[in-house]
């Protein structure tokens, strides 16, 4: 690829039409990445795989010698016991199994939502008022179930780790969103909310009094009733009023700390990895990450395509038609039935290869410097160290370099 173009072997490799010119993409260079930021947030659409990507990158640096924790959120039952996660846990725990043999180590967690919220709020208030908060209503429902407070949790988390300075690399599993821009979205959205005019107009009766709260009811059920009705039922707005009272010492903090957590994003140190399926949509929301990181300013390491179909070398030859063909000329002949299956399940990865090379393509061209790298899907689950190293080394591109040495 020294010309910028792919070969015509790399091309055929690629499932792209013969003669076709495709630009070079460039590659990301995982190991460089791993061993020089501080900070790895895996984003992209659920069902992709990033908890795994996550929990390879992490263990992949741990083993090259930092000391690396990986936050997941909610991962594979499996991927949680392979890694010493049998129970949900919002403290880190060292990973048992790890080669620690160049001096790193990892640890890992799963983000526990409502736990990190209490964390907050017991430690930026006295005991009493910090009582009066865990036991409302209202905050039992924002605490747990609050659109947004799951992406705020797992950014709140990255900032309590890092200011510990235990560890020389982190790397975050991202909730999975139905929206490209929930993530980004979620603490700045979170922290104007809880600091934000509507519930300081609610905490006016409970200083008020009685004449005041009832004027305040009548006026706000009107206006927002409907609407924050939903979220926690009849009794809305004595709860609101009497959580916002007990809040108020800590207002102003869930907006700066959300403020200081998108600098940290963006901080030299930090990059991003978005993570897709070779899929129309989860490539599509890859496509909106891209965009929005790159509206942001914030740092793009490039777009990790995860269990992606290959055709091996040995196999490029044999195309569709000559595949498809040969299976119906054995079975004319009802000879050799299990070699006509094996050429017709062939042709059918061909065919699903060209698919996921044609959507690479697309997204490409629309992004041609975004840096890339594929990993081939497995013949099973990731459950264990060894699979999550398996991933690192193709993240890693360590086949492609042996082969190239």
């Amino acid at each position: 690829m020294s010309d910028g173009w792919m070969s015509k072997a790399e091309t055929a490799a690629s499932g792209v039409p013969a003669g076709s010119r495709v630009p070079a993409v460039p590659v990301l260079d995982v190991d460089a990445m791993l061993d020089s930021e501080k900070i790895i947030v895996c984003c992209g659409s659920g069902g992709v795989g990033k908890t795994t990507i996550a929990a390879a990158l992490a263990l992949r640096a741990a083993e090259r010698g930092r000391r690396a924790v990986v936050l997941t959120i909610d991962p594979a039952r499996r991927l949680a016991q392979s890694m010493g996660l049998s129970e949900l846990d919002n403290n880190p725990r060292e990973v048992v199994g790890v080669d620690c043999s160049a001096g790193g180590r990892l640890d890992a967690m799963m983000l526990d939502m409502k736990r990190t919220f209490d964390e907050i709020v017991l430690a930026h208030t006295t005991p009493d008022r910090a009582r009066q908060l865990l036991d409302n209503p209202f905050y039992q429902s924002l605490s747990s179930s609050f659109a947004g407070t799951q992406e705020y949790m797992a950014m709140e988390k990255l900032g309590q780790l890092d200011a510990t300075g235990n560890w020389d690399l982190i790397v975050v599993d991202t909730p999975p969103t139905r929206s490209a821009l929930d993530f980004l979205d979620a603490p700045s959205r979170l922290g104007a909310f809880l600091d934000g005019r509507l519930l300081r107009l609610l905490l006016a009766p409970a200083k008020a009094g009685g004449k005041m709260y009832l004027k305040v009811v009548g006026v706000g059920l009107g206006m927002f009733g409907k609407v924050l009705t939903k979220l926690v039922g009849a009794q809305l707005l004595t709860d609101v009023s009497q959580f916002v009272a007990a809040l108020e010492t800590m207002f102003g903090g869930f907006r700066q700390r959300a403020d200081q957590t998108y600098r940290l994003l963006g901080a030299p140190g930090t990059s991003f990895v978005v993570v897709a399926a070779p899929e129309a949509a989860a490539l599509r929301e890859a496509s909106y990450f891209v965009d929005r990181l790159d509206a942001d300013g914030m740092p793009l390491a490039g777009l990790v395509v995860n269990r992606v179909h290959p055709v091996s070398s040995a196999a490029r030859g044999l195309t569709v038609e000559r595949s498809l063909a040969a299976a119906e000329t054995l079975g004319e002949h009802a000879e050799h039935p299990l070699a006509a299956a094996v050429l017709r399940i062939h042709a059918e990865r061909v065919r699903l290869s060209a698919r996921e090379n044609r959507l690479r393509e697309r997204f490409t061209s629309a992004h041609p410097d975004t840096s890339l790298v594929e990993v081939d899907a497995l013949a099973g689950d990731v459950h264990d160290l060894d699979g999550l190293r398996t991933v690192g080394a193709a993240l890693a591109c360590d086949e492609l370099l042996d082969r190239a040495g």
